[in-house]
């Protein structure tokens, strides 16, 4: 017994000794970043290696602020992210759970014709999108525009229906014998156990809006209604590019992202995990 856990504590401390480097390798860009964020422009473009940070990092931030409204721009990312991600995550799992348990005509069809929507890359439908919703809705520069469009996602769809469909199918018919309505089941029963599977979905998709920088580029045009992607990539100009407070954006858009995976990467593992799993 004695030799069989020192056998498993080696091959511990072999997988930390292989995976360290690589967690190296990930974070050394980010930890660059950093430091570049803290440094004036004629210090990022030195030729000596620096790799500890500087004291430039207020200032820098003052400056992208003064050019951009940078903490407006991040108020509108939050708020777009959040009201996106919480209506994208409840539309998925409704067509999840319609996919996964009720048989109709025409189902294989549509599961066909989602699995092919997700071979689509997004600019191919991203000018009749805009024609659309700009031109026939005439709603740019509205907080409608930022959200509604890329609500449903196809990739969500087919990992909810998977979820559901490894849920017993004998809970539910029980559920009904009892009397239980059909959206009684969906919100009490279903949604609970599949609550891994929708945290991991919701960082998933809180990520996906966090970081789209085109569709709120091409959608959003007033200086009031840009979210910070797009606020941080007006600093490039034709004649000059702030990169201080370019790299200063970046640790700001890049540093919520990294508290909300360590603190949600127990469910984000574990709705990974059990979508893969049939």
């Amino acid at each position: 017994m004695k030799s069989r856990s020192q056998s498993l504590l080696m091959r511990r401390i072999a997988l930390h000794a292989a995976l360290a480097p690589l967690a190296v390798i990930w974070l050394f860009p980010l930890w660059m970043m950093f430091v570049f964020s803290t440094m004036p422009d004629n210090g990022i473009f030195s030729p000596d290696i620096v790799l500890w940070p500087s004291t430039n990092f207020i200032e820098n931030f003052k400056n992208l602020q003064a050019d951009t409204d940078f903490v407006g721009a991040m108020v509108i990312s939050v708020g777009v992210a959040m009201i996106y991600t919480f209506l994208s995550v409840m539309l998925t799992a409704m067509a999840g759970w319609a996919l996964a348990r009720y048989r109709f005509v025409g189902r294989s069809i549509v599961i066909a014709i989602i699995i092919g929507t997700i071979t689509l890359p997004f600019s191919v439908v991203v000018i009749p999108q805009f024609i659309m919703v700009a031109r026939e809705f005439r709603l740019a520069n509205t907080w409608v525009a930022l959200i509604v469009p890329p609500l449903f996602n196809s990739l969500g769809v087919l990992f909810m229906r998977q979820s559901f469909s490894m849920m017993p199918g004998e809970l539910f018919d029980a559920a009904r014998v009892e009397g239980v309505k059909e959206w009684q089941i969906f919100l009490r029963i279903a949604l609970p156990l599949a609550r891994p599977t929708m945290a991991a979905l919701a960082i998933i998709l809180f990520l996906a809006s966090w970081n789209n920088y085109l569709w709120p580029l091409l959608i959003n045009s007033r200086p009031g209604m840009m979210t910070a992607p797009v606020a941080l990539g007006t600093l490039i100009g034709l004649t000059k590019v702030s990169w201080g407070g370019i790299m200063a954006g970046a640790v700001l858009l890049t540093a919520p992202i990294l508290v909300i995976f360590v603190a949600l990467q127990r469910h984000f593992i574990a709705g990974i995990a059990a979508g893969a799993i049939k």
